[in-house]
């Protein structure tokens, strides 16, 4: 058999593989997040979907309601029966209690016409009917079903959550009870609700209407929440196992603030009206255990302030968070916070109270591929599982840039995706080593950590297709791209220096002044050169030197001669930074290149204004997930990717990231090209 032949018999082979294997999928081994525990029993007869169902509990439950609703009948003879039992524990669920949270652990069994739900609380029914519903998709053309299977669950991590910008940029009442919908079926437990920020003030305050006119607002004028929606955005998320943490900003971000009031909120006039404005918060969200008052990015000048802030809200029975670390403030052995939250790398764990994760889970400075195997893999806060100091993880989204829309927020920010990795590391618990350590590269394929993070992303694709196919997910399959990648030549601070790659093209290695310079693999759509946080963040290169140049390349075999896209960026300079967008007729301000068959791929039109660093002028095209793929032509066999990256200042950046993304997509961009290959040596490989 001539090689041809056998790359075809290989394709041919793996796409069939795919078929038979898609056929098994949807049901247990779609799970998302991860049972702790699961056993399958695959000569059980399963539980039949779509006929008359009688449900026995003592309890209502709006999630298990509304799986019955969707999936099974309630009139007519009952031929298949749940039940719901309340139990004193789990057995050998190890959860780690924080206050406020209520437990999540539940066991589900499944049988032919019985599925018997045990949980300590409540909220563990909700959990095992979450599970029940992704149980019930992805049949497809087949007669909706239950596999027998027993599940025994509980969360490593009681506090999973995600956050909105929601001060920043306004996100509308229906698009916040929709992503809470969606996020809670993957267990994420917390909506921090981030609702004051300088360019305006989000929440409703009756005694002081002035906080919420639209003179006072910079960016969305008069757009805010009225008490009676926040109540029912509360009141929505709970149903589906979410607590809501309610955040006023306090004493930084405060521009709107002061410009409704006219005054400082350190002032005595201003703390008045902090805690009216306080009595107001506890009283619109009853059922949050936690206030956020914020703290960051401001210095503290008046000592009393945050007690008296914290003391306003126990007084109201809940608890106090703030973030970690406070300017002027040292949170070590104070006693006006209950949690704190973590942000960049000076937030350190506080001893005696309950920390959250939040450092490096910024994803407005994330690229959409790279940056979700550095959350997926990384452990929280260097802990395989909660304790009393470490209570999980949350995803933020701030909105610094102006977006031109809400679902430009979901996709350039890649929320369900950065949320989900997170979501599911949080209720798993492991990792290996925390980002710092871990970094955001795909380890070789034959490691635990890549094939975990591969079940990961099958698993998401999945539900990117099913219940989140309507979502905007940039997200595609990327543990099949490969390359190989230079070791960075000298270029004289010129980027566009020609070096043995211009001329040689792809070569094991190469001479240039006498030394050797050579290649290593690296596997993934996007590869970080040097990260977002220098070498705080490990990636390619472990001493990235400025007057450099790499290049990259790979062969990607298509079957048939084909028109595809191609999801393409190389200086991603995040959704918060002031700065101007590449200059025309260049991907960035480095002078990276890219070329498909020795035939140069240029980038679109930049719509954004090169000359601008103006926050408040709105993001267009010129950062890669609100960009449509470029069209690009393959030809039947090996096609020759090849990229040239120098690593020189770039005018006008302050994160002068060093990194490149490329991938093969469906012409409308939605989905990876299928039946391709990607092998920077021309062999096999899947």
């Amino acid at each position: 058999m001539n090689t041809s032949q056998t790359i075809k018999t290989a394709i041919l082979w793996f796409v069939s593989f795919c078929m038979i294997a898609s056929c098994l999928w949807g049901k247990t081994a779609q799970l998302l997040p991860l049972p702790q525990e699961i056993s399958l029993d695959t000569n059980a007869s399963r539980f039949r979907l779509h006929r008359s169902v009688h449900l026995i509990s003592d309890s209502a439950n709006f999630e298990l309601e509304r799986f019955i609703k969707q999936h099974c009948r309630r009139k007519g003879k009952a031929r298949g029966r749940i039940v719901v039992k309340f139990v004193q524990e789990i057995d050998g669920a190890g959860e780690t209690p924080l206050w406020g949270y209520s437990p999540e652990a539940y066991s589900l069994s499944v049988t032919a016409d019985k599925v018997i739900i045990r949980a300590v609380s409540n909220t563990g029914v909700t959990r095992a009917a979450q599970t029940l519903s992704q149980l019930a998709e992805g049949w497809d053309d087949e007669e909706p079903q239950l596999e027998a299977c027993s599940i025994t669950d509980w969360p490593a991590f009681p506090l999973r959550g995600f956050m909105h910008d929601v001060g920043r940029s306004f996100i509308s009442v229906d698009e916040l009870l929709h992503q809470l919908d969606l996020l809670s079926r993957f267990k994420v437990n917390t909506f921090h609700f981030h609702l004051t920020e300088n360019q305006a003030w989000r929440f409703q305050v009756k005694a002081y209407p002035q906080l919420t006119d639209s003179l006072s607002m910079t960016r969305f004028p008069g757009k805010f929440y009225t008490q009676e929606q926040c109540a029912y955005i509360e009141r929505y998320a709970r149903e589906r196992g979410i607590i809501v943490i309610p955040e006023i900003d306090m004493p930084g971000h405060s521009q709107a603030f002061e410009r409704a009031m006219g005054h400082g909120m350190q002032t005595a006039e201003g703390k008045r009206e902090l805690l009216n404005i306080l009595r107001e918060v506890a009283e619109t969200f009853p059922l949050a255990p936690y206030i956020h008052i914020g703290a960051d990015e401001q210095t503290i000048t008046d000592s009393t302030f945050l007690p008296s802030m914290a003391e306003a809200v126990r007084q109201s029975g809940k608890r106090v968070v703030v973030w970690n670390p406070i300017r002027g403030v040292n949170l070590s052995g104070q006693n006006f916070c209950d949690m704190t939250q973590m942000w960049s790398t000076a937030g350190k764990a506080v001893s005696g109270v309950p920390n959250i994760d939040c450092r490096y889970n910024y994803i407005n400075h994330f690229d959409v591929f790279a940056d979700v195997v550095g959350i997926y893999k990384s452990n929280i806060y260097y802990q395989p599982q909660a304790n009393s100091e470490v209570a999980g993880a949350i995803t933020a989204v701030w909105n610094d840039r102006l977006l031109p829309s809400e679902a430009d927020i979901t996709l350039q920010n890649n929320l369900y995706a950065a949320v989900l990795a997170s979501a599911e590391r949080a209720w798993r618990g492991g990792g290996e080593r925390y980002i710092e350590q871990g970094g955001v590269m795909l380890p070789p394929s034959e490691t635990v950590e890549f094939q975990e993070f591969a079940d990961w992303e099958r698993r998401f694709l999945f539900h990117k297709a099913h219940s989140l196919s309507k979502e905007p997910i940039p997200y595609v399959k990327q543990t099949n791209v490969h390359w190989l990648i230079t070791d960075a030549f000298p270029n004289g601070g010129d980027p566009a220096a020609l070096l043995p790659p211009d001329s040689l093209g792809p070569q094991p290695s190469y001479t240039l002044a006498g030394e050797t310079y050579g290649t290593r693999p690296a596997t993934g759509a996007a590869i970080y050169l040097c990260h977002t946080w220098g070498s705080i963040v490990p990636a390619f290169f472990s001493n990235p030197q400025l007057g450099t140049t790499a290049y990259a390349w790979t062969y990607i075999y298509s079957p048939v001669a084909q028109t595809a896209g191609a999801l393409v960026e190389f200086q991603n300079y995040s959704r918060s930074e002031a700065d101007p967008a590449p200059w025309p007729s260049c991907w960035d301000r480095k002078g990276s290149r890219l070329w498909l068959n020795d035939e140069e791929i240029l980038p679109p039109q930049w719509l954004g204004n090169a000359g601008s660093s103006d926050r408040e002028q709105p993001l267009l095209n010129e950062n890669f997930p609100a960009r449509p793929p470029i069209k690009v032509t393959l030809r039947q066999g090996w096609n020759k990717v090849f990229l040239k990256l120098p690593y020189v200042p770039a005018p006008g950046i302050r994160l002068n990231k060093w990194m490149f993304t490329f991938v093969l997509t469906t012409p409308d961009g939605r989905d990876a090209l299928p039946n391709v290959l990607y092998s920077p040596t021309m062999e096999m490989v899947r």
